[in-house]
Order: structure tokens, then C-alpha cells, then sequence
């Protein structure tokens, strides 16, 4: 079920937030988030150009906002100091449920692609060839992992992956090293951990900004099933009009009169141009990050029978929903 669903994208978003007061319309500026994948002189570079005409379209001043992990942004856009948002699902449905965060738009990477894909990467001189092997000699191998919050970083290769093959990387590896997918990717290719997460998203980024094919230089042991695009978040406690505004210069921006320049802005992000979405694009990492709930209560030798027992219970109820949910809007 969850790799039908995987991409599937349900009516409405299924989280019930409290009524939030409006965001000041006369706001002078506005800031927007941006998730640590990699340096913030890099993001910023790529990225300013786009912020530069969301301001001119918006007629306020829009900053982009940094932090050195992904609980970072959510923060900012939970105590609102941060009103827009490119986030990975994971780190988006945080926002949605707890920082008043609400999608409004996904990316359209240059292919087309309605996502992307998580890997796992060793260098190309490794004698490591398989997943199988990874597993077998954990013990003697580092570990680059991705930010907790990370979607191609941790939710999907820790569902897909480590629970598929009943390991955890925790235990698995001699030593497990947190990073970006930036960091992790060079980390690989200099040979300072053993093995390591990427995304496909990040590797073109990389070919964008050196000019060289990281492919030519790592060998992927494990892709992911199709993760659906980046979302855009913004709080929902902006007024109607405002989000109408952000939500239509995301959607329209390469199609206008300036197309020609935006769409080169698109291209060094590595984007095709951006379409509207919702809450609903969550639900297959819902499914997931419920998947591995379950998983864990299954393996929980402390709990009592009856606790073990109501929790799946309300786990299992939780993933019907979902299930439900999904398969009747694929069915429209």
C-alpha cells in the first residue's frame, strides 16, 4: 500500500489546526526558510534571484532565512520568524503539525519529474557492492546519515531501507555521522565515511555547481521508490490575499513575459518551474513515519500486552484512514 500511495495526493490535508489570527497585510517584509541540504552561501546564490522578484511581485522586502539544521526552519516558521518555507516532506509535515505550516506549492525538477529519489553511496575505489554487504560489515564502517528531520535523508532510507532489512544504523555502523546532503556527498567522495545518504537532487546540484558528474565519481547501492517533489510551506495565518499572491508567483514564475531570465533562475535550482499542492502531499510520508511506529511496538518487549495491544490498535486505525483516504482519490 504504501508504495501505491506513495505519490498519491488525497482532497484535503488531514491535519485540524486551531483558527489562526492574519498575518499583517501591510507586513514590510517577509522571511523565507530554507532547509540546510547543503552550505547557505550555496543556497543563498542560487536562490537570491527568485527571493529578489518574490519581493518585487509581493512589493516587500522578502529575506532569506538560514539555519544549521532543519529543526532550525521549523522553529523559525513556528515562533514566525520565518513565513515561507522550502522544506522535504518530512520536515514539512513538522511544520504543518506543529508551526502552523501549510503547503501551497511542489517543485518540478528539470526533467519533469514529479519527485525525486534517495540513495545510498560509497566511492567508486570501495570494495562495498552491495546493500548486503553494507549489512554484513557494518561493524567495520562509517556511516554518513542524514538530519533527522530529512526526508530522502532519514524517513525514506529508514523505512525502505534499514526497517526493510531489519537493521538500525544506530547499532548497525562502528560510527554514524550526521550531516547534509552536501556534506555527506563530499564526505563520500574524500573517503571520510565508508558509506552515506544522498538524493538524486542534490547530486545534479553538485554537477551544476563544480561541473562535474558525481555519478563518475560514487556507485549507488540502494534507490528509493519515487519521493514526491519539495514542497513550498507558508503559515497559515497569513491573510487569504497574501498567500493567492506567494502561491501564484510560485506557480506562474518562468511562464510570463520574463521567462526567458526565470527559467535560467529555475535552472541553477535545478527546477523546471513549481505547481500548486496542498497538505495532501504528506500523507505517503504520514503512512511511512506510522509504518515504523507500528514496527517499533511490535519489537517492544517492555510493553505490557494490553498497552502493546491498544497501540497498535491506534496505529492500525491511524494507517486505514490514510489508506482510505489515498486510495479514493486515486480512484477519481
Amino acid at each position: 500500500m504504501l508504495r501505491r500511495t506513495f505519490v498519491a495526493v488525497v482532497a484535503s490535508g488531514l491535519v485540524a489546526l486551531p483558527a489562526l489570527p492574519a498575518f499583517a497585510q501591510d507586513a514590510k517584509s517577509l522571511n523565507i526558510g530554507f532547509i540546510s541540504t547543503e552550505s547557505s552561501s550555496n543556497l543563498k546564490a542560487a536562490w537570491q534571484p527568485l527571493i529578489d522578484d518574490l519581493g518585487k511581485t509581493l512589493g516587500v522586502t522578502v529575506k532569506p532565512f538560514f539555519a544549521s539544521d532543519y529543526a532550525g526552519i521549523i522553529e523559525g516558521m513556528r515562533f514566525n520568524k520565518v513565513q515561507i518555507a522550502w522544506f522535504g516532506n518530512k520536515s514539512a509535515m513538522e511544520a504543518v503539525d506543529r508551526a502552523s505550516g501549510e503547503v501551497f506549492a511542489s517543485v518540478i525538477d528539470k526533467d519533469g519529474n514529479p519527485g525525486y529519489w534517495s540513495l545510498l553511496i560509497v566511492n567508486k575505489d570501495s570494495d562495498l557492492k552491495s546493500v548486503g554487504d553494507v549489512i554484513k560489515r557494518g561493524k567495520e564502517l562509517s556511516y554518513g546519515a542524514g538530519d533527522p528531520n530529512s526526508t530522502s535523508g532519514t524517513a525514506v532510507p529508514g523505512y525502505y531501507l534499514w526497517t526493510a532489512n531489519k537493521v538500525d544504523p544506530k547499532t548497525l555502523f562502528k560510527a554514524v555521522r550526521i550531516g547534509n546532503h552536501e556534506a555527506n556527498l563530499l564526505s563520500v567522495l574524500n573517503k571520510q565515511v565508508d558509506v552515506a545518504v544522498n538524493n538524486t537532487e542534490n547530486m545534479e546540484r553538485y554537477r551544476i555547481n563544480t561541473g562535474k558528474n558525481p555519478f563518475d565519481q560514487v556507485r549507488v547501492l540502494w534507490k528509493s521508490p519515487l519521493i514526491p517533489a519539495d514542497p513550498m510551506v507558508y503559515r497559515k495565518d497569513l491573510s487569504p490575499e497574501l498567500k493567492k499572491k506567494i502561491q501564484t508567483f510560485f506557480v506562474n514564475y518562468g511562464k510570463g513575459a520574463d521567462a526567458a531570465r526565470e527559467k535560467q533562475v529555475l535552472a541553477a535550482l535545478t527546477y523546471q518551474g513549481f505547481r500548486p499542492s496542498s497538505d495532501a502531499q504528506l500523507v505517503p510520508i504520514r503512512q511511512i513515519e506510522l509504518a515504523r511506529e507500528k514496527a517499533k511496538i511490535e519489537t517492544d518487549t517492555t510493553l505490557a500486552a494490553a498497552d502493546k495491544d491498544k497501540r497498535l490498535a491506534d496505529v492500525s486505525r491511524r494507517l486505514a484512514e490514510l489508506d482510505k483516504a489515498a486510495a479514493a482519490t486515486t480512484a477519481q
